[in-house]
């Protein structure tokens, strides 16, 4: 019989004290505990993932010493062919954890390929509760809840990417709907700048910086006042720092 393909949430970035017990603002008492007893990771980026079980470790001892834990990573490098054999100790019989780099695993992520994989053939997917930026930033936004988009990296050639601005706004518009989109962090100036450009002085756009984090800044204002601060060289701090960009047209 399978074992069972857990998706386990990480932080949104570097936890801000080795303290015991720190973790636990962030990710649940549960979920750490079912972490820690598991002895085969799929990762995104394997060190990042051996930091988060250092950092579960000092509340949940880990079921086998860390050097021990098999980690086999999953980004976007990884060939479609290599997805059966990291599925492979779970279709023996083995638990294992699918974690991504930051938040949560197969949302913006290129683990959602395995968990598609795993449903056909016939492994158990349980999700675990963790944060995620995007609706972090969403439920901070004050923008509408009710109706969102989340559209993944924009073009970076800058003609592009005010065009795929444009048409963002204008689906916003006439659909009322929130638009997410994010950015490479040392890429977040000319972004905030794009959007500024694009938009209609009245569309609402939030920048969501740092989430979960003692660096975390939210700040929701109109692109025309958004133009203003810049011109005025009153951006925000948010060079190389992992943001979240929404927008909702009037």
């Amino acid at each position: 019989m399978p074992g069972i393909l857990y998706l386990v949430p990480n932080t949104l970035g570097s936890a801000p004290t080795d303290q015991a017990g720190s973790l636990a603002y962030i990710i649940p008492e549960e979920v750490q505990a079912l972490a820690a007893r598991l002895g085969y990771f799929v990762a995104e980026n394997a060190k990042t993932t051996r930091a988060f079980l250092k950092q579960v470790a000092l509340t949940h001892p880990l079921a086998m010493p860390l050097q021990q834990i098999r980690i086999e990573e999953l980004n976007v490098n990884t060939a479609a062919a290599a997805l059966p054999g990291l599925l492979a100790p779970i279709l023996a019989g083995e638990d294992g954890g699918l974690i991504s780099e930051a938040g949560v695993p197969a949302v913006a992520d290129p683990g959602s390929d395995l968990v598609k994989m795993a449903h056909e053939l016939g492994i158990r997917v349980q999700p675990l509760v963790g944060p995620s930026s995007l609706l972090l930033a969403l439920m901070a936004s004050g923008l509408h809840g009710q109706s969102f988009a989340f559209n993944g990296y924009l073009p970076t050639d800058a003609a592009q990417r005010l065009k795929r601005i444009r048409a963002l706004e204008e689906r916003s518009r006439s659909e009322r709907q929130t638009q997410l989109f994010i950015e490479t962090p040392y890429r977040n100036g000319p972004m905030l700048e794009a959007i500024a450009a694009a938009c209609q002085p009245g569309t609402r756009v939030c920048v969501a910086t740092d989430l979960t984090l003692p660096t975390e800044s939210v700040r929701t204002l109109t692109a025309g006042k958004w133009k203003s601060l810049m011109a005025e060289g009153k951006v925000p701090d948010f060079h190389r720092k992992p943001s979240v960009f929404l927008l909702l047209a009037g």
